[in-house]
């Protein structure tokens, strides 16, 4: 049997756009907890927080386990590797300072000998020259 697809980024990046869910993977990096426990100090139902729980679990940044009567919830932190190695990429990127910038091209342009340059002569006898007639 083939083990279950990894979970999408849009899954995990949509259970982490709750606040009320975030919270709970916070809870959950202490220790594994009991449902109820999870939904203690949350002003909802237990009904609210279990699909709280199960949008979390869809994602693969939680499991969940019977242990006796008790269903107990487990941080996966590996879940999240996709989604950090994703956000990472962007940090590569380094906002612009604009003031460094034109300072390093005036050093730059200092160094360097600009050396007055004359108009090429085209050499066609089309161009326009000085004594030719203006149109009135």
């Amino acid at each position: 049997m083939l083990p279950p697809p990894a979970p999408s980024l849009d899954a995990i990046f949509a259970a982490l756009a709750d606040p009320t869910r975030r919270t709970i993977l916070t809870m959950l990096l202490e220790d594994d907890m009991a449902v109820t426990d999870v939904a203690e100090p949350f002003e909802m139902s237990l009904a609210a927080v279990s699909k709280h729980l199960a949008i979390l679990t869809n994602a693969g940044l939680i499991s969940q386990e019977k242990r006796g009567r008790v269903k107990w919830c487990k941080l996966e932190p590996l879940a999240m590797s996709a989604a950090t190695t994703w956000i990472q990429g962007f940090g590569q990127f380094e906002p612009l300072d604009f003031d460094a910038f034109e300072k390093f091209l005036e050093t730059e342009l200092a160094q360097v000998e600009i050396e007055p340059v004359e108009p090429l002569e085209t050499g066609r006898s089309d161009a326009p020259s000085n004594n030719a007639p203006q149109p009135d």
